[in-house]
């Protein structure tokens, strides 16, 4: 009898230890928080603000030269008559094929532009990215947490509620020396 009773106590024993074992820390993080609080976020973004300018600026230049260019041909139009038909039609013949290779090149131009500063987004906010997930992974591990939500977009990972989480946001600025300003409240 004593021996049942000794492997009862010792099952139940190593059942509650697993139990204990088993419960997992969790914790939640803001990373668009942290990101748009990272001094080198706000570097990138003005990089690619005038890179966008300028980009911008070319296509504008363009597009003038080709308003320009189109406000001519539609003048040498009005002078048109029948002793100068053959001359006035051939030049504007030209000019057609000059603005819809113009044209075209706006939108190459466009197209270039796009692409550019897409990867210039992707060339300085990739690090950016990375150096904040490590922070994150670094700050759970310190805390001993076994998952961390990302609270950012709900919808996105479904997370309805989060109270009984931590939230590590503010830790996770900290380690990465971003400003400590405090998130927007969503509404739903």
């Amino acid at each position: 009898m004593n021996l049942i009773k000794v492997f009862f106590i010792t099952a139940g024993l190593t059942l509650t230890a697993n139990a204990v074992n088993a419960q997992q820390k969790i914790g939640n993080v803001n990373s668009d928080d942290v990101f748009a609080n990272l001094s080198e976020v706000k570097t990138a973004a003005a990089a690619i603000d005038n890179l966008t300018k300028t980009k911008q600026t070319e296509v504008e230049k363009l597009i003038s030269e080709y308003q320009t260019k189109l406000k001519a041909a539609q003048d040498k139009e009005k002078t048109l008559s029948q002793a100068n038909k053959e001359a006035v039609t051939k030049e504007l013949m030209a000019a057609q094929t000059e603005l819809e290779a113009l044209g075209k090149k706006i939108e190459e131009t466009r197209a270039q532009a796009a692409k550019e500063i897409g990867a210039k987004q992707t060339e300085l906010y990739t690090p950016l990215q990375q150096k904040v997930k490590g922070a994150i992974a670094a700050v759970a591990k310190e805390r001993g947490l076994n998952y961390v939500f990302d609270t950012s977009s709900q919808d996105a990972n479904n997370l309805v509620y989060t109270d009984g989480s931590e939230d590590i946001t503010a830790q996770v600025k900290t380690k990465l020396g971003a400003t400590a300003t405090p998130a927007k409240a969503k509404g739903k």
